[in-house]
């Protein structure tokens, strides 16, 4: 059980780490049971949703709808 255990330093790196790679099986397991435990951790998480989705809007807004000069 103790590779399962994380600390929330731990699982701030994997939230971030997972915006770049699939983590593991093991990785996502100690993952969702440190956020069913923490009330820290998942509002980083939803910190991190929320930049992804801002960042995802502010990458397909344009000031005009034709972007040609």
């Amino acid at each position: 059980m103790m590779i399962l255990r994380r600390s929330c330093k731990q699982v701030s790196a994997l939230l971030v780490a997972r915006e770049d790679r699939s983590l593991s099986t093991v990785e996502q397991v100690a993952l969702r049971f440190h956020l069913a435990a923490c009330s820290a951790c998942p509002v980083f998480e939803r910190q991190i949703l929320t930049m992804r989705n801002a960042m995802g809007r502010w990458r397909n807004y344009s000031d005009t709808p034709d972007d040609r000069p």
